[in-house]
């Protein structure tokens, strides 16, 4: 049954740029609305990010009256449906109205059309199928608002369904889960993601690696990161047995420390523990490169991380390892500690980067050259064992301690 009600606050609708998009498409026989995660963050009180608009008109009219009124218009998914139009450097993307005609993933097609309601139900979750209007009337025909009261992720219609039409929607349901919703996922949808569950190997790593990431840093991701393991949806998806109190208490720790939300941190949290699982993961979820980096940075001896570093031992960490890359292994072997978030000494370390910046080496090859050390391996080798004893020093900066390291250095070369 289809219900309205008018938006209590709909002031984001008359912000300048949104009243004139809604406005460009919507009069002249033609109408558009907000539609899916503007709409239902605006009934959530959340944050507005990208604002997306539904209209009736066809993607040729809209680039047409985009084009009139002077406005750029890009053609992004126009197969689609959809236009990209920019208004004051703001973009909006202006999708007609569609109905499947033949659905399977992302090769659906589909047909343009003029009924909301039919729009509304081609949708994935009854949250994301709301639509508001100009003239702050939300509109709801699949019992989105009495989920978004509840704080339930629920599937339109038939969950097995819509599943199958795009196998992606399993991960949505768990990210979406981990974000907005309170309690146990609905019964319904988490049975048919079972049943379903293979069909996660049907789908690219790129679009998996994506849908992951966001959950990890949704606001309910280790509660719902439990019910995946328990139901083997990590396992499938990661290959390896998932820690998650690790997890559990990376959110803690990055907490602890004033640090937002880290996904690739917390995906070694839940599945790195040698540097081999950063190989693994990178390949199941096809990493960029800078995140398998970091996950084998943090894998490779966090273990030997503790209180017991002592504040040279933490110096001499940060010196090597770089300040991101050093955070990182410290927050990863704080998680895998008996002491918890609250400890002070884990604090201190995990935070030493914001009070001591570590020095650039000073010495140079020419300084061990005068000292009588010959170009060659045997220069690289004094060069090397000159840092070591400077890092070992507490990095001193004064001429004469650096004199007697290149001293030393020297010397121990010239003899062999």
């Amino acid at each position: 049954m289809t219900q309205t009600f008018r938006l209590p606050d709909a002031a984001f609708i008359a912000a300048p740029q949104v009243a004139r998009v809604l406005a460009l498409f919507d009069g002249c026989g033609e109408e558009a609305r907000v539609i899916g995660g503007a709409a239902r963050n605006a009934l959530m009180g959340l944050p507005l990010s990208d604002i997306d608009i539904a209209t009736t008109a066809v993607p040729e009219e809209v680039m047409r009256r985009a084009t009139v009124a002077g406005l750029k218009a890009v053609p992004t998914g126009i197969e689609h449906g959809t236009v990209t139009v920019v208004i004051d450097g703001q973009p909006f993307e202006v999708t007609t109205l569609r109905e499947d005609v033949e659905a399977f993933g992302r090769k659906a097609k589909v047909a343009f059309g003029r009924d909301w309601k039919v729009d509304a139900e081609r949708r994935d979750f009854t949250m994301n199928a709301l639509s508001i209007s100009r003239d702050g009337m939300v509109h709801d025909y699949v019992g989105g608002l009495a989920d978004i009261e509840a704080r339930r992720v629920r599937f339109i219609g038939d969950p097995a369904r819509r599943i199958a039409e795009d196998y992606l929607r399993m991960l949505r349901f768990f990210r979406f889960h981990a974000s907005y919703a309170h309690g146990a996922p609905d019964a319904a949808g988490l049975h048919a993601c079972i049943v379903a569950r293979d069909g996660l190997r049907m789908l690219s790593r790129e679009r998996v690696r994506a849908e992951l990431l966001k959950l990890l840093v949704a606001r309910f991701a280790v509660p719902t990161l439990a019910v995946m393991a328990e139901a083997g949806f990590l396992q499938l998806l990661l290959g390896g047995v998932p820690l998650l109190a690790s997890c559990a208490n990376m959110v803690e720790v990055e907490r602890a420390v004033g640090l937002a939300a880290d996904p690739v941190r917390r995906l070694a949290a839940v599945d790195a523990i040698i540097v081999e699982d950063a190989d693994r993961l990178g390949q199941k979820l096809r990493l960029f490169n800078v995140e398998h980096e970091r996950i084998t940075s943090m894998a490779d001896g966090w273990w030997r991380i503790s209180p017991a570093l002592g504040a040279d031992g933490a110096r001499a960490l940060l010196y090597r390892l770089g300040p991101d890359h050093y955070v990182d292994r410290v927050l990863l072997a704080w998680t895998r500690s008996p002491q918890g978030a609250a400890d002070p000494v884990w604090h201190d370390l995990a935070t030493l980067p914001s009070h001591w910046t570590a020095p650039k080496f000073p010495l140079q090859a020419a300084d061990l050259m005068s000292r009588g050390v010959a170009r060659g391996p045997a220069l690289g080798d004094a060069l090397r064992a000159a840092e070591a004893a400077w890092i070992a020093a507490g990095f001193p900066p004064d001429k004469a301690a650096l004199d007697a390291i290149a001293d030393g250095a020297a010397e121990r070369a010239r003899i062999g």
